[in-house]
């Protein structure tokens, strides 16, 4: 799949694009659903899919103190959506010159010269241009006007609701860990670098993988049941993610993870955790004991949850 990197990294390229346009945070089952049919476009018309994404996104230049959690970085969303057949990805920096360009000029900009697009697929509800005066109508005449095709994107259900990023969110706040997979299509993961840590878990016994975050807000906290999967390998643990109430710290999140059948040096190594279950908020505790006491009996839920399911 190819990056490119803002609309002047475009203009070498010579063919025309199928393409979509959004946030595409968490890659879920309706994004999936989009991107097959972005597919059959592309495979009907010749021509490469590509996806049009935002950075940051639009509600987080807009209001970053009160934007909501991110369910998945841009290395992780890449990621996803080259695992979905994407042929090109379309990043643009979100940023006053773009917020100010009007509907007219988001179109000839982007889709016409950049893109020299063929055929659009996005949701009957999408807004663009200054003051959101581009809408789904709107992008129809527009192709009418200059060549190119418009879709209504697919809208996916589960259980009589609409899947969105949005309600992924809602189910991993409230700890619904198999309602948020059923919604995504896997197990919610984050990812990241093993970093050097204070080491205080490995004094109390349970030595702790600490995953770097990047200063992300996660969207869900507390202590998990989880797998961890290390080159080509998978492996069942607990983790905690949250801010360590009872240790002294820097107040950002941390996501800390201990693997129950591990042994190795993983600092420096990039690590996938996949969250299955949750077994209990993050809490305060009077002392190290009562952390400590508390910890051993997450491990402990954890072996026997994990009693007779092999590791592959």
């Amino acid at each position: 799949m190819q990056l490119v990197r803002g609309l002047h990294n475009l203009l070498p390229l010579t063919q025309g694009c199928v393409a979509t346009i959004g946030n595409f945070d968490g890659v879920h089952r309706g994004h999936q659903a989009i991107l097959a049919r972005l597919r059959e476009r592309s495979i009907e018309l010749g021509v490469p899919s590509c996806v049009v994404i935002f950075e940051p996104q639009p509600r987080e230049f807009f209001a970053p103190d009160t934007a909501p959690a991110r369910l998945t970085r841009l290395r992780e969303k890449l990621e996803l959506l080259a695992a979905q057949g994407v042929d090109r990805v379309l990043c643009l920096a979100f940023n006053r010159r773009l917020r100010e360009l009007s509907a007219d000029e988001f179109v000839r900009q982007v889709l016409v010269e950049g893109l020299r697009i063929k055929h659009l697929e996005v949701g009957d509800d999408f807004r663009f241009g200054a003051g959101r005066s581009g809408d789904f109508d709107f992008l129809v005449q527009a192709g009418v006007q200059q060549g190119f095709s418009v879709e209504a994107a697919l809208t996916v259900e589960l259980d009589g609701e609409r899947i969105s990023s949005t309600r992924v969110r809602q189910a991993l706040q409230a700890g619904e860990l198999e309602l948020a997979e059923r919604l995504l299509g896997r197990p919610y993961a984050l990812a990241g670098r093993v970093l050097h840590g204070q080491k205080l878990a490995r004094q109390l016994g349970t030595p702790t993988a600490n995953v770097q975050l990047k200063r992300r807000k996660p969207p869900l906290r507390g202590v998990f049941l989880v797998s961890a999967l290390h080159e080509g390998h998978r492996f069942h643990g607990v983790a905690n993610i949250g801010q360590r109430p009872t240790v002294a710290g820097d107040g950002s999140p941390h996501l800390e993870v201990h693997l129950l059948e591990f042994a190795g040096d993983l600092y420096g190594q990039r690590l996938t955790v996949e969250f299955h279950h949750k077994l209990r908020d993050e809490q305060r505790f009077a002392s190290l004991e009562a952390l400590k006491t508390a910890i051993d009996a997450d491990v402990a839920a954890a072996r026997a949850y994990w009693l007779g399911q092999p590791l592959d």
